[in-house]
């Protein structure tokens, strides 16, 4: 589960030209605007990532200019997500500032508090999670199955001494693409399809998922894989069109766009090598996410943010989301377990407010 709130140390402060008032810290791999003079190298503070969505309460309301976010309310007056702020990525005298830290007397007195605590739950933090768009929203059966593995990559400025243990390893890149992520299966007989957390009743096709893996004939095939192999397999991917994520690449229809495909044994769920990945999306018929070419891994955190920036393949008017980055054999890092992480275009959280 993401730590959105936990307990870290400023390992850097750094001037900020031009301002008197605030100053750069660094924490982890991420920087960010802290008031001058308030902290100091070394500090334990509590860091709330980017995306946090703080609750509506007296030691946080200095946030609500700007980063006040109101409930989202179904059409039956259900609260889909409650109101708060929303930890986003901003520029502050030049400086982009990613994520915020307090001090940890925000923190009840009787906690025993470790570097690299989880307290998101302590301070009521929630992920920032807008329902999804009308055409994503078809009748649900249940949520997605414990052998799928979750969709969600660690960003890599929480992985600075993971990174570090990898230098020299062939790795491959995709573009991120800015989505709603799908998971369609085939395991033991059964098929499902599937959203980023919820199983969709597959004959609903009000639902843009359940149309377009109908459509491509997505469960039959899987499942005709799965009767020749003994296994069971599923692809993930990305959906993109009109009224999703407003749209940005400008596509004119819907579609869907692979980025992962996993084989399941066992009720496990694993990424198959790139080369068997690029042959099950050609046997399934379905697009992939752009790829970059493959390199040997010599850089720092900073090198792979400055590698994430760039036009989208998809339309090079946008700026790209981001990169995806993995080893190209699949990796169980003792630490993190499946060795995959995200690198998030700073420009593109400026653009659009993320």
């Amino acid at each position: 589960m993401r730590k959105l709130a936990s307990i870290q140390v400023i390992s850097e402060l750094a001037p900020i030209l031009g301002a008197d008032m605030i100053e750069r810290a660094q924490v982890l791999g991420w920087y960010l605007v802290v008031p001058n003079d308030y902290y100091q190298v070394g500090d334990r503070v509590v860091y709330c990532e980017v995306d946090s969505l703080l609750p509506e309460q007296q030691e946080f309301e200095f946030l609500r200019k700007g980063y006040f976010r109101p409930a989202f309310v179904g059409l039956d007056g259900t609260v889909l997500q409650r109101a708060g702020y929303r930890i986003r990525t901003v520029r502050l005298r030049g400086q982009v500032s990613q994520g915020i830290c307090f001090p940890l007397s925000i923190l009840p007195s009787s906690l025993s508090l470790t570097v690299g605590q989880d307290v998101t739950e302590v301070l009521g933090i929630i992920k920032h999670d807008p329902p999804l768009p009308a055409c994503l929203n078809g009748k649900a059966i249940g949520h997605v199955p414990h052998f799928i593995q979750k969709t969600d990559e660690t960003r890599v400025q929480t992985l600075a001494h993971v990174v570090a243990r990898y230098q020299g390893v062939s790795f491959r890149s995709t573009e991120k693409v800015d989505g709603s992520s799908c998971t369609i299966f085939a395991y033991e007989g059964e098929t499902g399809i599937c959203g980023r957390t919820l199983r969709f009743d597959p004959s609903d096709t009000s639902n843009t998922i359940v149309r377009l893996a109908r459509e491509m004939a997505l469960p039959d095939k899987l499942l005709e894989m799965s009767r020749e192999s003994g296994t069971g397999w599923a692809v993930q991917g990305e959906v993109l069109g009109p009224g999703i994520q407003g749209n940005r690449y400008n596509l004119k229809e819907h579609t869907i766009l692979a980025f992962n495909v996993l084989e399941i044994v066992n009720n496990i769920s694993a990424l198959v090598p790139t080369s068997e990945f690029f042959r099950r999306c050609n046997l399934l018929g379905i697009s992939m996410v752009p790829f970059f070419d493959e390199f040997c891994l010599t850089q720092g955190l900073n090198d792979l943010v400055e590698m994430s920036r760039g036009p989208s393949v998809l339309n090079p008017n946008v700026p790209r989301e981001g990169i995806v980055v993995r080893p190209v054999k699949p990796t169980q890092d003792p630490e993190i377990g499946r060795l995959t992480f995200k690198v998030i275009n700073p420009d593109f959280l400026l653009k659009y407010g993320e």
